[in-house]
């Protein structure tokens, strides 16, 4: 994180009286946009989406928001190889994906802040638990979900798993034993 500190310094009566001004850069956020978006997206500039399924009452939601989604590591990867996607996995918006329309029926604005009924898209991609991190390849065809907080280097692991397409190799528990024992990450915590 950047800081620009500006000294200033003057003698009044005699004594040396010293201000310091702290400005503090801005925060680089994550270029968070709809999955309509990023699929619209991937026709002119292909990229993997990475969708955050939250809702707004979930506390660990909240932690990875602010901890893990504000890490300067995490926002440059995310913003250079992936289109990111925020979406409230008990929300009322109306998602078209794959030709196909989902809402939430149940939705009750009265619990729009506590526990609400899942979104019909949240029920397809199979999220029984928040916050979920699901992946999406290139042509906007669902990879994994990855449930549960994760920090920085943890979420890290699954990035560039995800990124480099060496997911496919792991067609054992074994081979991804393999792969998160000889992984090093490089992120900052």
């Amino acid at each position: 994180m950047e800081k620009t500190k500006l000294l200033i310094a003057f003698i009044a009566f005699g004594t040396l009286v010293s201000f310091q001004k702290t400005t503090k850069a801005p925060e680089k956020e994550i270029n968070w946009m709809t999955l309509e978006e990023a699929i619209k997206l991937q026709e002119t500039e292909p990229k993997k989406i990475i969708m955050d399924v939250y809702t707004n009452w979930c506390g660990p939601c909240k932690m990875l928001d602010k901890n893990t989604f504000h890490n300067e590591d995490v926002v440059n990867y995310i913003n250079e190889h992936y289109y990111a996607v925020k979406f409230n996995a008990e929300g009322n918006d109306t998602i078209t994906y794959q030709d196909k329309t989902y809402k939430n029926p149940n939705y009750d604005p009265a619990k729009a802040n506590r526990r609400n009924s899942a979104h019909e898209l949240t029920r397809f991609l199979k999220v029984r638990a928040y916050p979920t991190m699901v992946f999406f390849d290139i042509e906007g065809n669902y990879i994994e979900a990855i449930r549960g907080y994760l920090k920085p280097r943890q979420l890290e692991l699954y990035l560039k798993l995800f990124k480099t397409d060496k997911y496919k190799e792991m067609t054992t528990q074994e081979k991804f034993n393999e792969y998160y024992k000889n992984f090093e990450p490089t992120f900052k915590e």
